[in-house]
């Protein structure tokens, strides 16, 4: 299964290099129902909304929480594309 995120060009770019290794969500209803209890291997960022929008398969380790917010484990990227 796959989790599909939008980020802003900034964290995309920070993922792209390796510098950010994790992905913050807030808990809320949205982000529990579509994280806690599911079975992912992979999360697709992509940046921005337009149809020609750099894209990125990275492999998920899963999450942890910290406060208020999911923690999202990045591991390896397995793809980056330029659409």
């Amino acid at each position: 299964m796959v989790l599909n995120l939008t980020l802003y060009r900034r964290w995309f770019n920070q993922i792209a290099a390796g510098i950010k290794r994790i992905e913050y969500r807030e808990i809320k209803p949205y982000w529990t129902k579509r994280i806690e209890n599911k079975q992912y291997s992979e999360i697709h960022f992509r940046n921005g909304y337009g149809s020609h929008r750099p894209f990125m398969r990275v492999e998920y380790l899963g999450y942890t929480v910290d406060g208020s917010y999911y923690c999202l484990m990045l591991g390896d990227i397995i793809e980056i594309t330029n659409h």
